[in-house]
């Protein structure tokens, strides 16, 4: 470390960033603030120096005859992260332009130099031609990551996300309003993060999980139009793509019909992409869920790529594979979608799209993966050049009659390779789905997106059903939250069938719509239950006594009672959305302060202990025993 006296405090003020000099400015004298990005001492009284800030990248020299004496003396002791300010002469830069910088056909001769803070050595370099180091070097001292020019784009990528957010909905009449961050607990959608209440010893306050309730309530309030970029809650296991804290673009319109939000919506997001990503989408096209679970196995299918499920349960019957007829006595009297009724399902990957990578190893891998999500394997014919099935399940297809119905119904040509997986219809979809996504991605269907010119594929997801039995309790939840109301043409079936009515209870469709982009929800909503009875039917059928929906949602409830106009809305995850613009698939990247995969910040190290004093002030014992020492 350098003498505190060698650090003197500048009394000029920068007049240019190090991303904004241009031959224009040739002749001028300037002054640059910033850190040391490199630093090359060429030992011939000539030192160059890449000057950095967010901005960009400045090249500047200290030359002798050009530069006072003693300054090449103590720009010798300059390294790189030291912060310093130059002034200097902007002239054409002596070795010929730098093409890789913006700023890189000029370069400044320095005539005065300060020191205005010497650094440590860094744990690592913020530059881009030095390898990362791990994730969790880069989190603990995350002032330094975010030096990255990176980094910076990102954060100014997410910035402008933002800015168009707030000038879009302005222009479209919505106001900008705050809902509370310390809120009720209402525990049945995920964990969430508690808060003692010191002032009522017994209660407790939770941080949302979203601001559903209240953005409900301030459209009954004849609020209108709301938005707001939020802070939500989940105390849910982070993964790649989520944080237990995160922030939302939060809407809800009154005097709406789903056409109108999500036609405002998709006026959003193709404003967005076109102002900050320079791509201009075209109309979003829109499917039902059922037409999406049938073709994909999944609610946000990837549509990049063609390979699509079939449901060849009429010409499984008729083959002699238990496998097959197991799954296919299951829940034979059910309706066709039912999620207990047994399905075959298959997926043909063609010759020349994927086949001819799908080794035996590789296939036999599968049936042990996919169980995992609940089926018990999965089953694989090829059809070869001479038009005849082989390998394994080949005999029980290769028979006169079911071979021709199979290679029809399918579309084969020799060289393709099937795959099917058997079970009640919710694993079967849900695992085919799943490896759906699994064979394109090992066999390289998936192509890149983002800033880099891949595709951006956009849709509607719409029509999902209301509710969904939970495999653990067996219990109905609501697909996407119990304020979704159901196509108002079903409306007066919900209300008069029997709690106990599971067909009708199952075919019950909401005016729900996800957007989903390759493969990624980044966004959903629905229009919402104004009628306070179809909402108390709902909290009813989800298991709720009158009393304890009361006890949870009484302001709700009563809010409906009074002048509850129809509304809907949606929601989007910012971070997601930040992600897909900048090209990561990662969520701490796109975040400043992300968290670990165990919800800690390693650089302010939180969580941490508290005090017994600050236990008592909150009437809060703690019950947790330290695991003793062996």
């Amino acid at each position: 470390m350098s003498n505190a006296e060698d650090i003197t405090p500048s009394p000029y003020r920068r007049t240019h960033t190090c991303g904004e000099l241009r031959p224009t400015h040739v002749g001028a004298n300037v002054v640059l603030t910033g850190w040391v990005n490199t630093y090359r001492d060429h030992g011939t009284g000539l030192i160059f120096i890449d000057l950095r800030d967010r901005y960009g990248l400045t090249q500047v020299v200290f030359e002798k005859g050009e530069s006072p004496e003693e300054l090449l003396t103590r720009s010798d002791k300059l390294r790189g992260e030291d912060v310093i300010a130059v002034e200097g002469k902007v002239r054409i830069r002596k070795g010929g332009p730098n093409p890789k910088l913006e700023t890189g056909e000029i370069e400044v001769v320095v005539t005065r130099l300060e020191l205005l803070n010497k650094t440590d050595t860094p744990p690592f370099v913020p530059d881009e031609t030095t390898d990362l180091p791990n994730e969790e070097l880069r989190l603990k001292y995350r002032y330094i990551d975010l030096r990255r020019p990176t980094m910076q784009r990102i954060l100014s990528k997410r910035h402008r996300v933002m800015q168009v957010t707030r000038r879009y909905f302005d222009e479209h009449g919505f106001l900008e309003v705050e809902t509370p961050i310390l809120y009720k607990s209402t525990p049945e959608g995920a964990r969430e993060f508690l808060v003692p209440s010191r002032h009522q010893p017994s209660d407790w306050y939770a941080l949302p999980q979203s601001p559903q309730l209240f953005k409900q309530i301030l459209m009954v309030s004849g609020c209108d139009r709301y938005m707001q970029i939020c802070r939500c809650f989940r105390d849910e296991d982070p993964r790649a793509d989520r944080q237990a804290e995160f922030s939302q673009i939060d809407l809800e319109m009154s005097f709406v019909q789903r056409d109108d939000v999500m036609n405002l919506i998709e006026g959003f997001i193709r404003r967005l992409w076109k102002e900050v990503a320079g791509f201009d989408p075209p109309p979003f096209p829109r499917m039902k869920y059922r037409d999406a679970m049938e073709r994909f196995g999944i609610d946000r299918p990837d549509t990049r790529f063609d390979l699509f499920i079939q449901d060849i349960s009429d010409i499984a019957a008729k083959t002699d594979f238990k496998v097959f007829k197991d799954a296919l006595a299951k829940g034979a009297d059910a309706p066709r979608y039912a999620s207990r009724r047994g399905v075959v399902k298959a997926i043909r990957v063609p010759a020349g799209g994927g086949a001819e990578k799908l080794t035996r190893k590789l296939t036999d891998g599968y049936s042990e993966w996919i169980k995992g999500f609940g089926a018990g394997g999965v089953a694989v014919v090829k059809l070869n050049a001479q038009g005849t099935f082989e390998t394994g399940i080949a005999k029980f297809v290769e028979v006169p009659g079911i071979k021709e119905e199979f290679i029809s119904t399918l579309a084969l040509k020799p060289g393709d390779t099937v795959l099917f997986v058997a079970d009640t219809y919710a694993i079967a979809t849900k695992s085919i789905g799943e490896l759906r996504l699994k064979i394109a991605r090992d066999v390289g269907l998936v192509p890149p997106s983002g800033p880099e010119g891949g595709p951006w594929n956009f849709l509607w997801v719409i029509d999902f059903p209301m509710f969904e039995r939970n495999k653990e309790t067996g219990k109905w939840v609501a697909s996407h939250h119990p304020f979704t109301a159901p196509l108002p043409e079903q409306q007066k079936k919900f209300v008069e069938a029997s709690l106990d009515d599971d067909d009708t209870i199952e075919s019950m469709v909401s005016a729900g719509y996800d957007v989903v982009l390759n493969g990624s929800e980044i966004g959903g909503g629905s229009i919402r239950i104004h009628d306070q009875a179809v909402q108390s039917k709902v909290f009813a059928l989800l298991g709720l006594t009158p009393e304890q929906a009361k006890e949870k949602f009484s302001f709700l409830l009563e809010a409906l009672r009074y002048g509850a106009p129809p509304h809907g809305g949606l929601a989007f995850g910012l971070d997601r959305l930040v992600m897909h613009l900048v090209g990561t698939d990662n969520i701490r990247d796109v975040i400043a302060f992300p968290k670990t995969q165990t919800g800690a910040d390693l650089m302010t190290r939180a969580p941490s202990h508290v005090t017994d004093q600050q236990l008592k002030d909150l009437h809060v014992k703690s019950t947790w025993v330290p695991t003793p020492k062996t």
